[in-house]
C-alpha cells in the first residue's frame, strides 16, 4: 500500500515540484498552503509522513508542529528550514520533528530523506521485514549496481568514486533509461529549483560522470543531446 504524504508549502513553484516527485515515487500526496489548515488536515485524517515548511501564512511551522505534538499526532514530521537557520533546525527538531532539510535542496536528497524517515517510523513489523530482506534497494544498469541508501555504486563488483551531486544525477538518469532530461530538470532536481548557479554545473559533473562510468564497460552510457540535455542508454535494467 502506497504511503501517504501530506505537503504543508505555501510556495507555489516548490509545492508543485515537491507534489510532482513524490507522486513520480508513487506517493499518495496532498498539499495544503496555509498553516492552520495544515494542521487541521493532519489531525483530521491519517498521514504516514508530514513534510512542513516554517514560513506559512496563519500560522507558522513551529505553531503547527507544536499542536501537532500537543494533541499526540506521532506522524512524523520533516521540516523544511532556510539556509543557514542552524536555530531553525534546532528549535524544529527540539518541537518534535524527525528530520529537516535546508533550501535550496535538491529533490532526489529529499526523496531519500523520506523513505529514511519512513523506514526509522514504520510499523515494528515492517522494520524488521525490510532489515531481513535487507533494507538496500539496489538498481541493475548493465554492469552497474547502485544503492540509492548508501550513495554508492559498484561496477564489476568494484566500488568507483561518485560525488553526491555525481550520484544524483546518475540515479535520476538511470531510473528514466532511454528518456531525454533536460539540463533544466537536471538542475532543479539535482541542485534545487532555486539553485543560482548556471547549465554549466550540469555539463560539468556530467562529463566527469561520463568518464567514470566508460571505464571497462559499454553497457551503460550517456548520451548528450545537443541543445537539450542528456539520456541514459542501459541494457539490462532493473531495480
Amino acid at each position: 500500500m502506497a504511503h501517504s504524504i501530506l505537503v504543508i508549502e505555501d510556495e507555489p513553484t516548490l509545492s508543485r515540484l515537491l507534489s510532482y516527485n513524490l507522486a513520480q515515487e508513487k506517493y499518495v500526496v496532498k498539499v495544503v498552503d496555509h498553516g492552520g489548515e495544515g494542521l487541521q488536515e493532519a489531525l483530521r485524517h491519517p498521514y504516514d509522513l508530514i513534510i512542513l515548511d516554517i514560513m506559512l501564512p496563519g500560522m507558522n511551522g513551529f505553531e503547527v508542529l507544536t499542536k501537532l505534538r500537543q494533541k499526540e499526532c506521532r506522524t512524523p514530521v520533516i521540516i523544511l528550514t532556510a539556509r543557514n537557520a542552524e536555530e531553525e533546525v534546532v528549535q524544529g527538531l527540539k518541537s518534535g520533528a524527525d528530520d529537516y532539510i535546508t533550501k535550496p535542496f535538491g529533490v532526489a536528497e529529499l526523496l531519500a530523506r523520506v523513505a529514511a524517515v519512513l523506514r526509522r517510523t514504520g510499523p515494528e513489523d515492517s522494520r524488521q521485514e525490510a532489515a531481513e530482506e535487507g533494507s538496500d534497494r539496489v538498481i541493475v544498469a548493465g554492469e552497474l549496481k547502485i544503492y540509492p541508501e548508501r550513495y554508492e555504486v559498484k561496477l564489476n563488483g568494484e566500488s568507483i568514486p561518485l560525488r553526491p551531486k555525481e550520484f544524483e544525477v546518475l540515479l535520476y538518469l538511470v531510473q528514466r533509461p532511454g528518456v531525454v532530461v533536460t539540463r533544466d530538470d537536471l538542475m532543479n532536481i539535482v541542485w534545487g529549483f532555486d539553485y543560482i548557479g548556471g547549465q554549466r554545473t550540469v555539463d560539468v559533473h556530467v562529463s566527469s560522470l561520463r568518464k567514470k562510468l566508460e571505464m571497462n564497460q559499454q553497457s551503460v552510457q550517456i548520451d548528450a543531446i545537443r541543445g537539450v540535455g542528456y539520456k541514459l542508454i542501459a541494457k539490462g535494467s532493473r531495480s
